[in-house]
């Protein structure tokens, strides 16, 4: 049976793809590469371009391939670019995903793997923050999840579908081997910033708020390397196929690095000095956010290798390096549904 990666031509899809057939696994990818690079696909691997809010195509995806789960990263994914557009973050998180889980009950698919985010718990009462803390999203994009997670709690009993929702929290570095990594120009991703800054692509980075209640007083990410991301999901197919119930599972590591340290982590990475400027607080930036992952740790068969910051800037660094050579690759074609 096939996989369907939505998104699957974006920074974190086109990891998981990489991973899925290093598994032996038939997949398909559809992306509409807003944000997606076909370049960075396996060879081999059929892409499909496309709205997965098009339930046209999206069946005929699924009946052409034999699709039996699906694993879903297509979306929007900007706190800030959220509060100035929050109706966008509802079609293309919530309306769009409504569209996919509709396509999946009718045609049958039983397994269903959601990429959310550790934003629907807001500014948690306390840290690390379990997945049965308090949910209250301070940002359209939060809240946008959410409600696709609430989406799935009520499909499951209804329709016979067995999910796992994978809460990020805050995704780094890039493929190991060079293959894949953040290639979107104008990400805001702090580490990929941070990158573009060591590699002379900015002029500086911005820090948003120094007066947070913090050691440094800059906020306190839990930033997980892309790598391990992806194969907790290779692992939470796993967990399903076994006949795993539905759950909800924190992704990080346990532990925080804040965006001072970061910063510093790519400056001793790269061996260059670049420039910040300190800026203030951001809506809808919550000051710290630490997963506790002893859940995901007890459910999947899941041991993440590249839990270090350091080693997490170094992968990011290598690969934005290497896009100065290769951003004028060819695009694959895509095929036809």
């Amino acid at each position: 049976m096939t996989i369907l990666v939505t998104g699957g031509a974006g920074y974190i899809g086109s990891h998981m793809v990489h991973t899925l057939v290093e598994a032996g696994e038939s997949v398909i990818v559809i992306d509409n590469l807003s944000t997606g690079f076909s370049q960075y696909l396996p060879e081999g691997v059929p892409l499909f371009i496309g709205d997965v809010a098009d339930e046209n195509l999206v069946e005929g995806v699924i009946a052409a391939h034999g699709v039996d789960a699906i694993i879903h990263f297509a979306g929007s994914i900007v706190v800030p670019e959220s509060m100035r557009d929050p109706l966008s973050y509802y079609r293309n998180n919530t309306m769009t995903t409504r569209n996919l889980l509709n396509v999946a009950v009718k045609t049958g698919v039983r397994r269903f793997i959601f990429s959310s985010t550790a934003a629907v718990y807001g500014n948690p009462d306390k840290t690390p923050v379990a997945e049965d803390a308090p949910t209250r999203p301070l940002s359209p994009y939060g809240s946008s999840k959410l409600m696709t997670e609430i989406m799935l709690h009520d499909i499951a009993p209804a329709y016979g579908m067995d999910f796992v929702v994978l809460r990020y929290f805050n995704v780094a570095g890039a493929d190991p081997l060079g293959r894949t990594g953040l290639a979107t120009v104008g990400a805001t991703h702090l580490l990929k910033m941070a990158v573009e800054a060591a590699t002379g692509q900015r002029s500086k980075i911005d820090v948003f708020g120094t007066d947070y209640p913090t050691p440094d007083g800059s906020c306190i990410r839990d930033f997980i390397h892309v790598s391990d991301l992806v194969e907790a999901h290779r692992a939470a197919l796993d967990y399903l196929r076994q006949g795993g119930p539905s759950t909800t599972l924190n992704c990080g590591y346990g532990r925080g690095h804040s965006v001072l340290e970061t910063i510093e982590a790519v400056r001793r990475a790269s061996g260059r000095n670049f420039a910040v400027q300190y800026a203030p607080r951001r809506d809808g930036d919550i000051v710290t956010m630490i997963a506790d992952t002893s859940r995901i740790r007890a459910t999947l068969d899941w041991t993440p290798r590249y839990d270090d910051l350091a080693t997490i800037a170094r992968h990011a660094l290598a690969w934005e390096e290497k896009l100065h050579h290769d951003r004028h690759g060819v695009e694959r074609l895509a095929k036809s549904a």
